[in-house]
């Protein structure tokens, strides 16, 4: 051999000793691989309750279509725990997540993040008050929930196993959700989370689409996860394991396209007639499931992933007088301060490349749009009426703009509202952005 090649050789492993020093200097990001648990328990009342489909009267059940369902998945990295659970129910205050989590074992009430499906046929979870000195909730009830979405966790948080994750986002094709208010303006993408254990099993499958789940709503009178059910039954029977829903930003309205598109009822409106039938909670469920597995199926499980779960408590104005009423006057007794303001959690999970963000309430499609694009992560995702429902959620410039803005400013906290989630979520997102990943 050469000098030159003897200097070369000498140079080589000089370099490859180098890169290894900096190896051992630099901490490893994530040293562990992630756990994960699901569960799920049926909630659906015996006897029926009324069906709630927002604030005022409830209208009377006289039947069941599909069971009513708490579902959660823990996610376990080292010390780090964290639940995410979806309810079949209109919304799921604040007030009642804090019930729950001093019902659950070793996760943190902060790391508890409940959404609802935001169905039109379930019972009243706000006890919201009748203006006659009374409430439309079922007390017992709920606090039966409370006591089933706790079990549901615990259980879940006792059978994590190691994970494989995959995370993919794509467009959903075909005749599922549009915007009711400008048919286009909806957001047609879905993000998928889906765990499977060493064997290739899966564990769990999280769709996380915006939609109302309201093809029946609440004048059927029928108690239903409307598409919800058919969407959940068709991926496990599918792929196995358990699949959960979390909505997005769908105010304003993005809702399912249960349209029958061969009866206009007004023309100058571009109004269908709508088909409130159990058979189009199934095509549309049954539809979202499929487009949801073919958008996953897409990517590779990926075994080294990072977990984070951060929070923030964000103070919003309330200047709805129906909305201040519900916080006042409902037995739940909400959590509020003197001020006319109340505090609501927001929180932001990173799950390998998925970045996920929550609101508290019905955030219009254009702030939903507005914060994927600003979020930091690889595949952004937002879980709608997440830890607390309070109402739409408009920007300053949409607040009372359009007469067919009238409904949703009038349901909303304020005028400040989206400006101010906004600003919050974007804050704790290069906050986490920032956060060293550890064990």
């Amino acid at each position: 051999m050469n000098q030159n090649a003897i200097r070369f050789s000498k140079l080589s492993w000089s370099f490859v000793l180098f890169l290894s020093f900096i190896g051992m200097l630099i901490p490893k990001v994530y040293s562990e691989q992630i756990k994960v648990g699901a569960a799920s328990r049926i909630i659906t009342p015996d006897p029926l309750l009324p069906v709630s489909g927002g604030m005022g009267p409830t209208r009377p059940a006289t039947k069941k279509l599909g069971e009513l369902t708490v579902r959660a998945v823990v996610l376990e990295q080292g010390a780090k725990k964290a639940a995410i659970v979806s309810v079949d129910a209109l919304g799921f205050p604040s007030v009642l997540v804090q019930r729950v989590a001093k019902r659950v074992k070793d996760i943190p009430l902060q790391n508890i993040v409940v959404g609802a499906t935001h169905t039109h046929s379930g019972p009243d979870f706000y006890a919201f008050p009748d203006g006659k000195g009374g409430h439309t909730g079922d007390l017992k009830y709920i606090d039966r929930v409370c006591d089933l979405m706790a079990e549901a966790i615990n259980d879940a948080a006792t059978h994590t196993r190691s994970s494989t994750v995959r995370v993919a986002t794509g467009k959903v094709e075909g005749q599922v959700a549009y915007n009711y208010y400008a048919i286009e303006l909806y957001d047609p993408r879905a993000g998928i989370l889906q765990f499977a254990d060493a064997e290739g099993k899966t564990i769990a499958t999280l769709v996380n689409y915006a939609i109302h789940p309201e093809v029946l709503g609440n004048e059927v009178g029928a108690l239903s996860p409307d598409l919800i059910g058919p969407l959940c039954d068709r991926i496990e029977s599918k792929v196995g394991g358990m699949a959960i829903f979390m909505n997005g930003a769908q105010g304003g309205m993005i809702t399912a396209d249960n349209r029958d598109l061969s009866k206009i009822a007004d023309p100058l409106a571009g109004r269908w007639i709508d088909k409130r039938e159990w058979s189009e909670c199934q095509r549309i469920g049954e539809k979202l499931a499929d487009e949801a597995l073919r958008i996953i199926t897409t990517v590779e499980p990926i075994s080294d992933v990072p977990l984070q779960c951060e929070h923030r408590m964000v103070e919003f104005p309330v200047d709805s007088d129906a909305l201040w009423g519900v916080v006042q006057y409902s037995p739940l007794n909400y959590p509020r301060n003197d001020n006319r303001t109340i505090s609501s959690r927001i929180n932001l999970i990173q799950i390998g490349s998925a970045r996920i963000a929550t609101i508290p309430g019905e955030a219009l499609p254009n702030i939903g749009f507005y914060l994927k694009r600003k979020m930091s992560g690889d595949h952004n995702m937002l879980f709608g009426l997440t830890n607390d429902a309070f109402g739409y959620i408009l920007t300053e410039v949409d607040f009372s703009s359009f007469s067919r803005y009238e409904y949703v400013s009038r349901v909303s906290l304020g005028e400040k509202t989206g400006t101010i989630l906004i600003k919050n979520i974007l804050e704790l997102d290069q906050q986490v952005r920032q956060l060293p990943i550890t064990k």
